[in-house]
């Protein structure tokens, strides 16, 4: 998995650093927002929607940034795009059974409530409709009043994943859509109303525009619960014990994995499938952080306007 990071600089009215962020040979150096945890219950009433194209995304990639937000007062849910009948054990149909059983799972570990499963196939969500795809996420966005969304970057660079990229576009113009007046009237006659998306954390596998990093180290077990639930195409089967196996017949171990599958279940996780965690918290003086392309609600030009400009009337 590619790890590279490239870091920008976005004005955001949250604590800075000037960081550094290298991987694979490639650095770049800009201000990046540390987000932190918040006190109380800030979020209250906001709603997210995680949305991943596969059982393993949000976990892998955002997992502790949903159970932060959670904890900060959003009610949460969790959209699948597809039915990940290319990832998992046995014959087809055992592999779509056991990636929606795990989809579950990683939804409970992470207190989200709905889980909304699209069924599109796996790895050829590139030859469905993207009106469709849109359509059907936009009827989301207004009936859950989605405020917030996170999953993959339209525009991260080099992403191989055909579900990914279209999943991650048909996101971007979907928050957009959702808000508008006119599109999919029939919505409105089923009682619902426009409700455009305002804030958006991108993840991306590949290099990526980061201006933001979360700190995730009060919710790194919340993380590991959600990775160890992916028992079809996760770290959660025998990738530790596997591993820890393997060295053993060479003549070596790992004293991280410790003696047991479950010890090395947990340790594969939170020491080899989070590395770019450790890599990214070390780089901007935490612990464990997850790195995204933060949109935030864009600014009222007329209200700025006023503030600037307007004087008392006489």
């Amino acid at each position: 998995m590619d790890r590279r990071l490239f870091i920008s600089a976005l004005g955001l009215a949250l604590p800075r650093v000037r960081a550094q962020a290298i991987s694979d040979g490639t650095a770049q150096t800009a201000t990046v927002v540390v987000e932190r945890s918040a006190p109380g219950k800030p979020h209250a009433g906001k709603v997210l929607a995680a949305i991943q194209p596969h059982a393993d995304d949000i976990p892998l990639f955002a997992a502790g940034t949903v159970a932060k937000l959670l904890d900060e007062g959003y009610t949460g849910h969790l959209i699948r795009m597809t039915n990940d009948d290319m990832a998992g054990p046995g014959t087809v149909g055992e592999t779509v059974l056991a990636n929606e059983r795990d989809n579950r799972a990683v939804a409970a570990a992470l207190g989200l409530q709905k889980v909304f499963n699209l069924n599109y196939s796996n790895h050829q969500m590139d030859q469905e409709s993207v009106l469709e795809i849109r359509a059907r996420l936009i009827f989301l966005f207004r009936l859950l009043r989605v405020d917030t969304v996170i999953t993959y970057d339209p525009y991260g660079h080099y992403e191989e994943n055909p579900d990914h990229t279209v999943t991650a576009r048909a996101v971007e113009t979907a928050c957009w859509m959702a808000g508008m007046g006119k599109d999919y009237p029939e919505h409105f006659e089923a009682g619902l109303k426009p409700h455009g998306v305002r804030e958006k954390y991108y993840f991306s596998r590949g290099p990526q525009l980061v201006n933001r990093v979360v700190d995730i180290t009060p919710y790194i077990d919340r993380k590991v619960a959600a990775n160890r639930a992916n028992l079809a195409q996760g770290p959660a089967g025998e990738a530790g014990a596997r591993l820890r196996r393997s060295l053993a017949e060479k003549g070596l171990r790992l004293p991280a994995l410790g003696g047991g599958d479950e010890s090395a279940a947990n340790a594969y996780i939170r020491e080899i499938l989070l590395q770019r965690d450790l890599e990214t918290g070390r780089a901007h003086g935490l612990h464990w952080a997850e790195p995204f392309h933060y949109i935030g609600p864009a600014p009222d030009a007329v209200d700025e306007y006023v503030r600037k400009n307007a004087v008392r009337a006489r």
